[in-house]
């Protein structure tokens, strides 16, 4: 009897702490589009920060001996985060990429051994959200079979499986810039959102 395949999830799960970083640091970069359009849209936010604090992550993962305060990486994350009141769809997609480099940092500084999990299952939902909104379905059972056979799900889920292939290899410094310009997604968002600065 051939064994069950082991779930996404669980995959996850057993990866090495640098191959999770590394998921983790690739989804967030897959986030930060959506955090730019909001800063952009409403004139809130810090995405440079939050650049910032990603590259760092990126920096340690490939030089593990570079001396970085994390501590002091997450406080600055922390200020980033869009004004609590605000409840819209876009303050709440920037939330996402501030919640889930944050989670990254947790993992920076200590045991966070969900972390890897909440990045993966915060991207997703996301994308699940935004799905939701621009579907206008209020049928719970049409809705999560749109939501199933969406492109945008698909496109969600091979990314982050593409991902996790990649981060199953050594990752040494040239496999990290890989899964960094992955992450990159050509500067695509998870809801398929750009920065329109005219270069496209």
């Amino acid at each position: 009897m051939a064994p069950k395949p082991i779930g996404f999830y669980q995959r996850l799960q057993e990866l090495s702490l640098p191959a999770q970083q590394a998921f983790m640091a690739a989804l967030c970069e897959r986030l930060l589009p959506n955090y730019a359009l909001y800063e952009q849209t409403t004139g809130q936010g810090d995405g440079h920060t939050l650049s910032a604090v990603l590259s760092l992550v990126w920096e340690r993962l490939s030089v593990p001996s570079a001396s970085i305060d994390f501590a002091r990486q997450a406080e600055k994350l922390a200020e980033c985060e869009p004004p609590e009141g605000d409840d819209s769809f876009g303050a709440r997609r920037a939330l996402d990429a501030v919640v889930s480099l944050s989670a990254l940092l947790d993992t920076l500084q200590g045991d966070a051994p969900e972390a890897v999990l909440d990045v993966s299952r915060t991207s997703r939902a996301g994308v699940r959200a935004f799905i939701e909104l621009t579907e206008g379905e209020d049928d719970a059972q049409a809705l999560a079979l749109i939501i199933r056979d969406h492109p945008l799900m698909d496109d969600e889920n091979d990314f982050q499986d593409a991902v996790l292939e990649a981060v199953c290899e050594p990752l040494d410094k040239a496999a990290l810039k890989e899964v960094r310009q992955l992450g990159r997604n050509g500067g695509i968002s998870n809801l398929g959102l750009t920065l329109d600065e005219g270069d496209e």
